[in-house]
């Protein structure tokens, strides 16, 4: 249910505040109240709030600052973990079982002390829920049949694992850290429940609070979720009841803001705190900008588009290679993603173990020619590709439609918001798609599985990778990945993830095109505020304002 604009007015304290959620027009503007963090952001994206179903990018921020995890990145060390819910955890000897021990005196937003039984129904929810992101716990071996016996209360404050295979343990842990182990306050998700029919795809005869929680909240983090106006307005309040420090400011609010330069604008006049989603052009013209500061982090996130191999044409393997022949990667690195990005071709992004930096495509239309005429479509065809109508996409898209009309492709571009465009790729009932993708959590596992791994191909498939939403058929790769995951040694399966890279770079129906580099422009009244180094990482309980 969305909150009613009545109760989102009483919800904030101050008159300013008010104004800002109050302006409805992109123009309308109120200064900042000093106890507020008001960003201007492109949040389109974002279905629900859901952590057991929720699998966008914008959303993972909004939960990272408001549910908490048994584990989460270690900041000053990507490549490790740290406690979040959990004081201390043991693997047993055979690497099958994971307990963990959690910190004492531990509360919700609610006020309900969170102990191991929340811990357990929170794996236990959303295995059973079988949403978009499942796949991430049950490719440990849960199901909805055993979920109950394998990830369990021992007692109050002890939560047991367990997994089918002796996985290299720091995956087990990466995982951990993703948005879809978030804790949730299991008093308050079934006091929300809804009743629902059984049926033969979905067995239990509730939906576990799902529909609650698309736009409600039932988590400890340092923010609590007051409101969501799809395409206007996120609103999160200071938890009193969060176990850490305290947040500085009172309240964070988002304002969806698509263009770049309305953002710039607000942010030269005061009118939002941080501009998120400036393009070059405004980068480099705040940055001339007294009282204006930047901050940016290389992300793990990457640009592509992908062919889906349902469509005849684009399943054809000349025509998949020729599509990597008609990308100007240079043009587009000069000017649309100058400052925001790098060119990158590969899946796994740098940084990751196993990456690689082979770049060997680059714009040539004779190339290009020559494999479509190998495929019989010396005169091209005409082909869709759906586009979230926000930059850098808009402008990537744009770019490739003139090159490809180059080669005799006909590319019609579909705009749409983030969530629209999200899910009829996820309905596999596209023909291209460009958008992005970043890893779920920091192992290279998490970008192979989802290019490389698809066990089901057909429409009923359970896991649904990138793999999968673009019907690519790769049984071998499919093993390969699987066989990283039990590999101890680090440079025998760096070997296994370059492989997998080099074949999906030449064969892969994926035009990988950037790494994303994300810069924010920000007022300098505030202190502490920085980007992390994914998209989950961007926390903003350390800001405060002078």
């Amino acid at each position: 249910m969305i909150h009613s604009f009545n109760k989102s007015m009483r919800l904030l304290t101050t008159s300013a505040a008010m104004a800002l959620l109050m302006a409805s027009a992109p123009q309308a503007f109120a200064a900042t109240p000093a106890d507020t963090l008001v960003q201007g952001w492109a949040f389109d994206d974002i279905i629900t709030l859901d952590p057991g179903e929720a699998f966008e990018i914008s959303t993972a921020e909004v939960t990272a600052n408001t549910y908490s995890k048994l584990v989460n990145l270690d900041m000053n060390d990507t490549s490790k973990v740290v406690g979040e819910l959990a004081e201390s955890w043991t693997i047993s000897e055979d690497g099958l079982t994971y307990t963990f021990k959690l910190k004492p005196g531990l509360k919700f937003a609610s006020g309900n002390p969170i102990t191991a039984e929340d811990v357990a129904f929170s794996f236990e929810r959303a295995v059973k829920l079988d949403k978009s992101p499942a796949f991430l716990l049950t490719q440990f071996g849960l199901n909805g049949d055993n979920v109950a016996d394998k990830a369990k209360a021992a007692d109050e404050t002890t939560f047991v694992l367990t997994v089918d295979k002796a996985y290299a343990p720091s995956f087990v842990l990466n995982v951990l850290t993703s948005t879809v182990a978030s804790v949730l306050d299991k008093k308050v998700v079934m006091d929300n429940a809804k009743p629902v029919t059984p049926t033969a795809e979905y067995k239990y005869d509730t939906d576990f609070g799902n529909e609650f929680l698309k736009t409600g909240y039932a988590g400890s983090g340092p923010y609590k979720i007051r409101e969501w106006r799809a395409n206007e307005v996120v609103v999160l309040e200071r938890n009193d009841n969060y176990f850490g420090e305290k947040p500085a400011l009172a309240r964070v609010i988002y304002r969806h803001m698509k263009e770049s330069a309305g953002q710039r604008l607000a942010l030269e006049n005061g009118d939002v705190d941080v501009a998120r989603n400036l393009e070059p052009g405004d980068v480099d013209a705040v940055s001339k900008k007294e009282g204006i500061a930047l901050t940016s982090a290389p992300k793990g996130t990457l640009y592509y588009f992908s062919l889906n191999q349902k469509n005849e044409n684009l399943a054809k393997p000349e025509v998949v290679e020729a599509f990597k022949y008609l990308v100007d990667y240079d043009a587009i690195g000069e000017t649309l993603i100058k400052g925001i990005g790098t060119i990158h071709q590969t899946f796994l992004p740098a940084g990751q173990l196993g990456a690689l930096d082979d770049k060997p495509y680059k714009l040539d239309v004779a190339k290009a020619k020559e494999l479509l005429a190998k495929a019989g479509l010396a005169d091209g065809f005409t082909v869709t590709m759906d586009v979230r109508n926000t930059q850098p996409v808009t402008g990537i898209a744009e770019n490739v439609q003139q090159t490809l009309a180059q080669a005799g492709i006909k590319l019609e571009i579909i705009p749409g918001d983030g969530k629209q465009t999200l899910t009829k790729y996820r309905a596999r009932q596209h023909d291209i798609y460009i958008g992005q993708w970043g890893s779920d959590y920091f192992d290279p596992n998490s970008n192979a599985e989802t290019f490389t791994y698809n066990p089901d191909n057909s429409d009923e498939g359970k896991t649904k990778t990138l793999a999968w939403r673009n019907a690519w058929d790769v049984p071998e790769l499919t093993k390969k990945t699987q066989a990283a995951l039990l590999e101890k040694d680090s440079a025998a399966r760096a070997a296994i993830y370059e492989d997998l890279q080099k074949q999906v770079l030449t064969t892969g129906p994926f035009v990988v095109i950037f790494q994303q580099t994300e810069v924010a422009g920000y007022s300098d009244k505030l202190k502490g505020y920085k980007l992390g180094p994914s998209f989950d990482t961007n926390f903003v309980y350390t800001v405060s304002k002078d």
